[in-house]
């Protein structure tokens, strides 16, 4: 929602929750990586004028922290390669609908398999709710981003799903 509202403080605390929640970073390494997805975010914002160099760069050094405080053994480049792809995918399907829903769904269980070190299989439940998250976020944002909109309560419930299914994929 603070995305699609430019609401970039909103996008700064959230970051800072899912990087503290998703990778039990310390809290500057935290601070330092929320600042780098926002960075990365704004990068990419912009249509159809964004600069999705600029926010792989971005990623990657948002990754780069993960790999040195976060307990993940990745490539960093490779990561941010498929994060920003997944948001390319995103955009494609919809502000040009380009390409399909599985498209996307692709494309985030590639980025959750190879980010967490899990199964494709393991994880297609979290991109599953995932991608029905967007399509909520997606029609809101199509009809005008009210706040008071229905969609955004079955959003956060499918964004939820998708994080216990992401968390239950890859703890043991």
């Amino acid at each position: 929602m603070a995305y699609y509202r430019r609401d970039w403080r909103g996008v700064l605390v959230s970051a800072g929750r899912l990087v503290r929640l998703g990778f039990g970073m310390s809290w500057g390494r935290t601070v330092r990586g929320a600042w780098l997805v926002l960075r990365a975010n704004q990068a990419w914002a912009p249509y159809p004028d964004n600069d999705p160099e600029r926010a792989r760069r971005l990623m990657r050094g948002f990754y780069a922290l993960v790999v040195r405080d976060g307990g993940l053994t990745l490539d960093p480049e490779r990561a941010a390669r498929l994060e920003v792809e997944w948001w390319r995918v995103h955009r494609a399907r919809q502000r040009e609908n380009a390409l399909t829903e599985d498209d996307l769904l692709d494309s985030l269980v590639a980025l959750y398999a190879y980010v967490y070190g899990s199964d494709e299989i393991a994880v297609r439940p979290a991109a599953e709710h995932r991608t029905r998250a967007m399509r909520h976020s997606d029609d809101w944002h199509r009809d005008g981003c009210a706040l008071d909109d229905p969609r955004l309560t079955q959003e956060r419930a499918e964004l939820v799903a998708a994080y216990t299914a992401l968390l239950a994929a890859v703890r043991p």
